[in-house]
C-alpha cells in the first residue's frame, strides 16, 4: 500500500482512465473505428478488423497493466506489449493508405498520434517508478 503523500502523481489518479497515454490511446483507436467504417467490406475481415484489434489492444494492454503496476516487471511487459500493438497499428495504417483508404492528411494525423503515444510508451518503459508503487 502506499502512504498518502510518498509519491506525488500516483495518489490523485483514481484509475487507468486518469492516464494521458491511455486517453490517447482510446482516442487513436475510436478515430481508427469510425475511418475504417468507410473501408471497402471487402475489407471488413482482413484490414479493417486487424487494425481495429491493434489499435483497440493498445488500450487494453494499459488498463491491465495499469492494475498489475505494483508488480515492475508486468507492468513492463503489458507496455512492451502496448507498444508492439501500436507499431502493429502503424503497419496497418502504411496498408490503408498505400491502398487508398486513407488521405495522406488522416494518415499523417493518425500516425503523429501513435508517434507520441509511443514516446509517451518508451517513456513508462524507461522510467516505471513514475507509476508503480515503491
Amino acid at each position: 500500500m502506499i502512504e498518502s503523500g510518498t509519491r506525488p502523481g500516483i495518489n490523485s489518479m483514481k484509475g487507468h482512465r486518469d492516464l494521458k497515454v491511455y486517453q490517447l490511446a482510446y482516442k487513436l483507436a475510436m478515430d481508427i473505428f469510425k475511418i475504417t467504417r468507410t473501408f471497402p467490406e471487402d475489407e471488413r475481415y482482413s484490414l479493417t478488423s486487424q487494425i481495429r484489434r491493434s489499435s483497440r489492444s493498445v488500450a487494453a494492454n494499459l488498463a491491465e497493466g495499469y492494475r498489475k503496476r505494483q508488480y515492475r516487471s508486468m507492468f513492463i511487459s503489458k507496455v512492451a506489449d502496448c507498444d508492439a500493438e501500436a507499431t502493429e497499428t502503424q503497419v496497418w495504417l502504411d496498408f490503408a493508405r498505400d491502398c487508398g483508404y486513407l488521405s495522406p492528411e488522416c494518415f499523417q494525423e493518425l500516425m503523429a498520434g501513435y508517434q507520441e503515444l509511443g514516446r509517451m510508451l518508451n517513456g513508462m518503459i524507461a522510467k516505471p517508478e513514475s507509476l508503480t508503487p515503491a
